[in-house]
């Protein structure tokens, strides 16, 4: 067990803001409304999956929709409590633990938020490893777990339980849901037992954005090279370095996308790197061959400060450093693939490890 004050806080958002592979929310955001929960209720506990008792149950906690919308339509702070108590009355049952779905920018610290607010310890663990666009694209869906019933509320008040046939109908209904509420809500959902933490969850996942984040961090304040260090951390691959020259965004059905045209600087000059994005970055091409893919970790830094930048926040004339890192091994199976692999998006060709598409790069 161990405590999370403001200054923990800093280096999780900061480094999920990188291993949230450019979703899962403003990361800043998500550091002024935990920062502000601290505050107000004191640190938060957090635990590993091993610290859980046998008798724990763990309702995770998240943001739903268009990170673009939450640029202006910030939360009002009490929305993810209200989801969580509604679907504790819908169970007739108390959690004992919240934890993150993904460990994506906001929606690391989402968790924190409720935690500082109802008192409850958060979970060192994710059920993505980075963050993925919809809700059935988790580690429970493998085993066989339901999302849900989950619960959904907005900043006006509203809330409702949703109880569908298949972790992709919690998808469809709750996506419908989230845009009638202004395409950004909060959610509860995958009620867990403590017994099925293991086979359900990356564990570390917490631990793994703070050490992300301290280590740029003090990397900038060295004035060393931020990118080297985090791509070396995380066994990645630097991809393309480049200037941001088009950026074509919208949002639509519930999600925020966009391509990004970025033209090639210093070594890359001459080339050309399209970036499509659902939230998340899921296909980086240059000049039209696949340099990496869904489910690896696509991530688009600042090429100064190595600090992650957002889909929302990708802007004309941005200079930018895209790398890239293994996903989870349990992605890279037939079922995580059926789930989360480039086809489900609707790109015709085959996964390809990234490790294999770029194996003489430089790391």
């Amino acid at each position: 067990m161990r405590l999370i004050d403001e200054e923990q806080l800093g280096d999780i958002a900061r480094g999920a803001g990188i291993l949230g592979t450019g979703g899962g929310g403003d990361p800043y955001i998500g550091t002024l409304l935990a920062r502000n929960a601290i505050r107000e209720h004191g640190p938060i506990q957090v635990v590993d999956v091993d610290e859980v008792p046998a008798d724990g149950f763990i309702i995770p906690s998240a943001m739903m929709g268009a990170p673009t919308v939450m640029v202006e339509k910030l939360p009002r702070g009490d929305e993810v409590v209200n989801a969580f108590r509604k679907l504790e009355r819908h169970l007739g049952r108390k959690a004992t633990h919240t934890m993150p779905i993904e460990i994506g920018g906001l929606n690391s610290v989402i968790p924190l938020c409720l935690a500082a607010q109802i008192g409850v310890p958060v979970i060192d663990a994710d059920m993505m490893g980075r963050a993925f666009p919809e809700l059935q694209m988790c580690m429970p869906t493998l085993s066989g777990i339901s999302a849900g019933p989950m619960s959904i509320a907005d900043d006006k008040g509203n809330a409702s339980i949703i109880d569908a046939v298949s972790n992709r109908w919690t998808e469809r209904l709750a996506r419908s849901q989230t845009i009638d509420m202004g395409c950004a809500a909060l959610i509860a959902l995958y009620p867990l037992a403590a017994d099925r933490l293991a086979e359900s969850t990356i564990p570390g996942s917490l631990m793994r954005a703070e050490e992300v984040g301290r280590l740029l961090r003090e990397t900038q304040e060295a004035h060393g090279d931020p990118i080297g260090a985090v791509t070396d951390y995380l066994d990645g691959y630097r991809l393309f370095n480049g200037k941001v020259v088009d950026v074509h965004r919208r949002t639509e059905a519930g999600f925020a996308r966009a391509v990004v045209k970025i033209e090639g600087l210093g070594d890359d000059e001459g080339s050309t790197l399209s970036l499509q994005t659902q939230n998340e970055h899921l296909v980086a091409e240059r000049d039209g061959e696949v340099l990496a893919s869904v489910p690896d970790l696509i991530m688009v830094l600042d090429s100064e400060t190595g600090q992650a930048i957002t889909t929302e926040d990708l802007r004309y004339g941005f200079r930018v450093t895209l790398i890239s890192a293994p996903c989870d091994p349990r992605w890279r199976t037939p079922a995580g693939l059926e789930l989360v692999g480039p086809r489900y998006f609707g790109y015709e060709f085959d996964y390809v490890p990234i490790e294999e598409r770029v194996g003489g790069a430089v790391r």
